[in-house]
């Protein structure tokens, strides 16, 4: 299983090196207020990529903090004990 899943690994890695290698060409990209920035295709689709990622990521953050802390405050806390059911008749 080890071998397959390292296997999986290379192809993609190739098929995004093969990627890189086919999209070099210089791209423009153009801001507000008259800035532009020229830099390669590849770098523009990784840097959006990872812009992308760290965004989901910091979307996630704060629920997952809550939930830890939430978590952490039921360790802490002593079981509570069973309730007692009133006897049968009342």
């Amino acid at each position: 299983m080890r071998f397959f899943t390292w296997a999986i690994r290379l192809v993609v890695f190739l098929l995004l090196v093969a990627f890189a290698a086919k999209n070099i060409e210089p791209v423009e990209l153009r801001f507000y207020f008259g800035m532009a920035l020229e830099a390669p295709l590849v770098t523009v689709l990784f840097a959006s990529f990872a812009l992308g990622a760290l965004f989901g990521i910091l979307a996630l953050l704060g629920t997952v903090l809550r939930q830890r802390g939430e978590i952490s405050r039921l360790r802490k806390k002593p079981y509570a004990e069973e309730p007692t059911l009133p006897p049968p008749g009342l």
